[in-house]
């Protein structure tokens, strides 16, 4: 069978934001195809099943955000400042009708131990996440934007955890003032999470 021909792009952004906003069981066909504009045969022609459409938005996803992530550190010589912008990036799209949580987040909390597969997949993808964010406070480090003594793989993991839950707190609907202020106090975590080489508490 002929693939059917479509904008890949379209549809897996489409297919992500809806598997966000209701979950991958939630999602039925019906809801695939309203916001794709796909009939289910052209999906399970390109993508076997709802679970081969979900593998492809994850990976859609992660290639998305790892690409917007480094655009906040275009200056190898800012990389707190860099951080900062993250963070409001993270709330400004937490407050977005359309945005809501972060679909790797959301699919393992759902799949978990139902599919280990896509589990595997997942926690793979959140690791080089942290990776990621784990090479740029080696880099602040390096700038002496942090302390010299900074553990930057416990900071990095300090960093993920208050990401994580500043999402879920953005999903409360608090005022934008008050995500600003937890923005500041993570910033302020960051700038002083080690002074001459010692942990502060």
């Amino acid at each position: 069978m002929r693939n059917a021909e479509f904008d890949r792009e379209y549809v897996l952004s489409s297919a992500m934001n809806e598997f966000i906003a209701k979950g991958y069981n939630k999602t039925s066909m019906q809801d695939l195809k309203r916001a794709t504009g796909l009939h289910p045969g052209s999906i399970y022609c390109a993508f076997e099943n709802k679970r081969g459409l979900l593998l492809a938005s994850l990976d859609h996803y992660t290639t998305t955000k790892s690409q917007a992530f480094e655009q906040f550190f275009n200056d190898p010589k800012q990389i707190l400042s860099g951080f900062e912008r993250y963070l409001h990036d993270i709330i400004e799209f937490s407050e977005c009708e359309s945005g809501k949580g972060c679909l790797l987040q959301k699919a393992l909390s759902e799949l978990d131990q139902q599919d280990e597969e896509i589990e595997a997949i997942i926690c793979n993808m959140l690791e080089q996440w942290k990776l990621s964010i784990q090479s740029k406070l080696e880099l602040a480090k390096e700038n002496e934007e942090i302390a010299p003594g900074t553990d930057c793989e416990l900071l990095s993991d300090f960093l993920v955890m208050n990401i994580y839950g500043l999402r879920a707190f953005a999903s409360t609907r608090p005022t934008e003032a008050r995500l600003g202020q937890l923005v500041d106090k993570i910033m302020l975590s960051l700038k002083s999470s080690c002074v001459d080489g010692k942990a502060v508490a």
